[in-house]
């Protein structure tokens, strides 16, 4: 009876993994695609079909795409992210976007060839006067030092006890960290560093160009390379179990060893079970991935 109890008690746990989540991910590339006018693409944000590729072109800027058969179908539509005709939002590495809390893009910026000095800024904008116009004038509300990172900021909104938050990740190679940010507070502050902004941290593991949160999993994946600037990495955390314990608590990591460039973003496309993994490269910046849980 003893025995049977274990078992059934074994069966019980891992049965509860499995639809929490836990299980083993797996991440195939199946194919790619080349879309050209981005410079060098950095990053991806899916919002309800509407896809919306970022780079660092002549200016920074994004381009519209809807998702039609598995394929992106471009929309003719190019967002300028300039001030007075004036590239404002020069290396755009980030949105954070939810549908009902302010809009947020990142900026990381390389002071110097080493990497060791950096200036990162998020941008509050009015999201829906910028793809009205196609122009930050008139839609920049505020502009965030934001001063508490370590090495460049990547603004992706997350869910914690029933509130939102905006989670940034550092890229370098030492004391990197996942930060969540107050978006309230952070709309009006001139500083990340100012009192009631910065929320909770963690420290994690090197190389995030980006972040992408999983709401029904409870996870935040981070976008990573294996080492500067080259090889993919995915590696999910549990973010609760981060938060508490102040460190990364990774419940897999995923490597996908056959491509070597830099990979910039992630987006899970409409369900749990495809994405869309974007490159800084000329060719191939466009990755079709089915995810397996």
């Amino acid at each position: 009876m003893k025995t049977v109890t274990i078992i059934l008690l074994a069966f019980s746990l891992c049965f509860l993994a499995f639809i929490a989540g836990q299980g083993p991910i797996k991440m195939e590339l199946q194919r790619q695609s080349t879309v050209d006018s981005l410079g060098a693409c950095q990053g991806i944000s899916y919002q309800k079909g509407r896809v919306f590729l970022y780079g660092d072109r002549e200016v920074g800027m994004i381009r519209e795409f809807k998702l039609v058969n598995d394929s992106l179908v471009n929309q003719h539509q190019e967002y300028k992210l300039t001030l007075n005709d004036t590239d404002v939002i020069n290396h755009p590495t980030g949105i954070a976007y939810n549908g009902t809390g302010p809009t947020f893009i990142g900026n990381s910026i390389r002071l110097n060839t080493q990497g060791t000095k950096w200036r990162a800024v998020i941008y509050c904008i009015n999201w829906q006067g910028l793809l009205k116009t196609g122009r930050l004038d008139g839609n920049l509300i505020n502009t965030i030092e934001d001063d508490a990172c370590i090495q460049g900021t990547r603004p992706e909104y997350v869910k914690l006890d029933g509130k939102w938050y905006v989670a940034t990740a550092d890229y370098g190679d030492h004391g990197n960290e996942v930060r969540l940010y107050d978006p309230e507070k952070l709309k009006h502050a001139k500083k990340t560093s100012e009192k009631g902004v910065l929320f909770k941290k963690f420290t994690c593991t090197p190389w995030v160009q980006n972040l992408n949160w999983v709401a029904d999993k409870n996870m935040l994946v981070l976008i990573q390379n294996q080492t500067e600037g080259r090889k993919w990495r995915f590696t999910y955390v549990d973010l609760q179990k981060s938060i508490n314990t102040g460190q990364q608590q990774v419940v897999k990591v995923v490597d996908i060893d056959e491509r070597s460039d830099e990979l910039e973003g992630f987006a899970f496309i409409g369900d749990k079970q495809k994405g869309i993994a974007v490159t800084s490269s000329h060719s191939n910046n466009v990755n079709y991935m089915h995810i397996g849980w």
